[in-house]
């Protein structure tokens, strides 16, 4: 038994050396890289460090709500943040209550002067062109198109109807990622130079009938470009 444990101590000593390299290279070159430490958008109680429209934006039950359900919803309208943010990975949950099912968060965006819009990439969340978006990435009110979305396969699978729903957002450089529920569904590359870097987070609700958009765990970490 002595002889065997000293066998096991020469073997474990020669072998650490290995599995901390093997250790070092299971690390992925290409994830982000923070340079600051996740910071909470959202204080569970107010609406301090937004700017928006108090007629649909609230905050209930430790959530920012978005919308109503007692009328239809006559524009797109956007909850901001005060601040700025260039590269950074963005964490939220989001559910949809209600008939329109459609809203979405803007980053790298910017407000449209004396009009309710925005101007910038949106994850989008809900439903679209009789489609599910949740996860894909629009140009709101500038190419006014999606850039990139997964499957509609895919979305539907990943989706949590009427549940909160975890999403991702990573931006960095030219480099756009989405992810839903751990799952990712755009990695985009932005190739038109004129497009801006940095920008507010906007949480949208969407014109239409009565809609609630709910969201919470709002919380971004910058990163290194």
């Amino acid at each position: 038994m002595r002889f065997q444990r000293r066998w096991m101590m020469v073997f474990v000593s020669g072998m650490l050396p290995w599995l901390v390299l093997m250790c070092a290279d299971t690390t992925d070159a290409d994830s982000p890289v923070a340079t600051g430490d996740w910071i909470g958008l959202f204080d569970g109680h107010s609406l301090d460090g937004w700017e928006g429209d108090p007629q649909y934006f609230r905050v209930q039950d430790g959530c920012i709500v978005a919308g109503t359900l007692k009328k239809k919803i006559p524009h797109n309208y956007f909850l901001c943040t005060r601040e700025t943010y260039g590269d950074f990975e963005l964490s939220f949950e989001a559910k949809l209550v209600g008939e329109g099912k459609n809203a979405g968060v803007q980053f790298r965006s910017q407000r449209i002067p004396d009009e309710t819009e925005v101007r910038g990439y949106q994850a989008d969340i809900g439903i679209a062109w009789k489609r599910p978006v949740w996860g894909a990435l629009y140009d709101e009110s500038r190419r006014r198109k999606m850039l990139a979305e997964p499957d509609a396969q895919l979305a539907k699978s990943l989706v949590r109807p009427g549940q909160w729903n975890e999403m991702r957002v990573i931006c960095r450089g030219d480099r756009i990622q989405i992810y839903l529920n751990g799952t990712q569904t755009v990695d985009y590359r932005e190739d038109d130079d004129t497009i801006e870097r940095t920008g507010v987070i906007g949480l949208q609700i969407h014109s239409g009938p009565p809609t609630e958009a709910w969201y919470r765990e709002i919380r971004l970490r910058r990163l290194d470009p």
